[in-house]
């Protein structure tokens, strides 16, 4: 593996799992940690950092189920606290005891705080983060849209999407390749990655478990539309509402800074997403569908903001970043804004009394 100059690469055997993580900066640095989301590695922060002052000892490792790391199963009905859990078992391993920055991107905005409802923690930073409520099939003040939750976990995903990971598709010859995802939903229609880069953020989502332990999960029907709910395994079950909830944070004491910064095309969280089954009901790709009053689209982004008001009403400082344009991944298609705005709320993370 050829890394950016000053990225360092390493597994680490924790007490839970054997985990990879890049590294950059001191030993002795401020620990910043950036974790990534779903169908993803650590590999998709190295552009950043090169570029981060050497006062920070950066990481970002391969979670459960994605890259290098040890292919364990996820234990969805504990949400994302399988993460939450293993990323602090690497940070004890790595020697790393002052209270970390912590970054989640997508899914992992759900792992970051639960490690924050448990630990303490410096600074949490929200990239485009999954709902406090989870994802699919809930109202904006979280209520489930049904009590088994129908609608969400791993039974929503397209088949041929799963199809072609197992097989290591790296083409871009369907819509369903990861390739062609990457390209229409991880970040700005408008955004092109360099083609050497794709390929190496392609390659790395093909290093992912599929299966009922890891990508997306095992399935579970319902009685209820769309005909499916939450199983108990793998990462989009994990994501359900049934099992994965953030808005607690609004109760921490003391309350660390958080900064939010999300994309304003972002097609994947975004208040009516096309991967939300109540969006694709209203919008007639689902037959069936019982109308709003029964299963409205999910105000996602929303949920967010609505959490994270009350989060500063409580006494927490909140800054919100929207990036004109940017889809799911700013960091990566409004890198060097994101960066600026990100190293500029660490730094006064790190610099308040």
């Amino acid at each position: 593996m050829t890394l950016l100059p000053g990225v360092r690469s390493r597994t680490v055997d924790t007490d839970r799992i054997r985990m990879h993580v890049l590294e950059s900066g001191p030993d002795d640095g401020i620990p910043v940690v950036l974790v990534h989301g779903n169908l993803s590695t650590g590999r998709f922060f190295e552009h950043l950092m090169p570029h981060v002052p050497d006062r920070y000892r950066v990481l970002a490792p391969d979670m459960r189920s994605f890259g290098r790391s040890e292919p364990a199963p996820l234990d969805a009905t504990r949400g994302l606290a399988d993460w939450a859990d293993d990323l602090d078992a690497l940070l004890r391993a790595l020697g790393v005891d002052a209270p970390p920055h912590l970054t989640g991107w997508s899914t992992a905005g759900a792992a970051i705080t639960r490690f924050a409802l448990d630990r303490p923690v410096a600074s949490l930073t929200l990239l485009d983060p999954v709902s406090p409520f989870g994802y699919g099939a809930v109202r904006r003040d979280g209520t489930p849209v049904f009590d088994d939750h129908a609608g969400s976990g791993a039974g929503g995903t397209n088949p041929e999407v799963v199809s072609r990971l197992a097989s290591g598709d790296s083409s871009d010859e369907s819509p369903f390749s990861i390739r062609s995802v990457m390209r229409s939903s991880y970040w700005s229609p408008s955004f092109t990655l360099p083609a050497d880069r794709e390929d190496v953020l392609v390659d790395e989502v093909l290093l992912s478990v599929i299966g009922d332990g890891g990508y997306p999960g095992d399935r579970a029907a319902s009685p209820n539309w769309p005909g499916f709910g939450p199983g108990t395994s793998g990462i989009l079950n994990a994501l359900s509402p049934k099992y994965c909830r953030w808005d607690a944070i609004v109760g921490l004491g003391p309350k660390p800074p958080i900064l939010w910064t999300h994309g304003t095309a972002d097609l994947v969280v975004a208040d009516g997403s096309m991967l939300e089954f109540g969006t694709l009901g209203a919008a007639g790709v689902v037959p069936g569908w019982p109308g709003a009053e029964v299963f409205p689209p999910q105000p996602m982004v929303t949920q967010i903001r609505d959490v994270l008001e009350r989060y500063a009403a409580a006494g927490g400082l909140v800054r919100i970043e929207m990036f004109d344009g940017s889809g799911h991944g700013p960091h990566v298609d409004a890198a060097e804004h994101w960066l600026t705005v990100f190293l500029d709320f660490l730094a006064g993370a790190v610099d308040q009394p």
